[in-house]
């Protein structure tokens, strides 16, 4: 069963940073692409960043130039970089990953498992 734990949320004023960590854990994990994505008050989840196993990264236009997403492949962390919040970023951030990981009798299992969220508020 995968497992992702998100960390790093909590309360700054505009113009400051935050990073955030998703660490992915599973019985001979693999991951493939990972991501993070937002959900505000009274909004839709939307997509903030994602990479690839290769390293290509995609953001939202909102983010673009603010925010870097990384990973550590060996410890299975994913990572966003947030700088220059402002009051817009202030929502619940979740992490994906599309991974394969392995059952007790080593039957693949294909997912996209999700992260519980770190609330991120941004004051003006």
């Amino acid at each position: 069963q995968v497992q992702l734990v998100e960390s790093g949320g909590g309360l700054v004023q505009a113009g400051e940073s935050l990073r955030l960590s998703c660490v992915v854990s599973g019985r001979k994990i693999s991951i493939s692409a990972m991501g993070w994505y937002r959900q505000a008050p009274g909004k839709q989840r939307e997509l903030v960043a994602e990479i690839t196993s290769g390293g290509t990264t995609n953001y939202a236009d909102s983010v673009k130039g603010r925010f870097i997403i990384s990973r550590d492949y060996a410890e299975s962390t994913g990572y966003l970089q947030m700088n220059n919040l402002k009051p817009e970023d202030t929502a619940v951030y979740y992490c994906k990953a599309d991974c394969t990981s392995y059952t007790s009798s080593d039957e693949p299992v294909v997912e996209r498992a999700w992260g519980q969220g770190t609330r991120v508020t941004v004051s003006s």
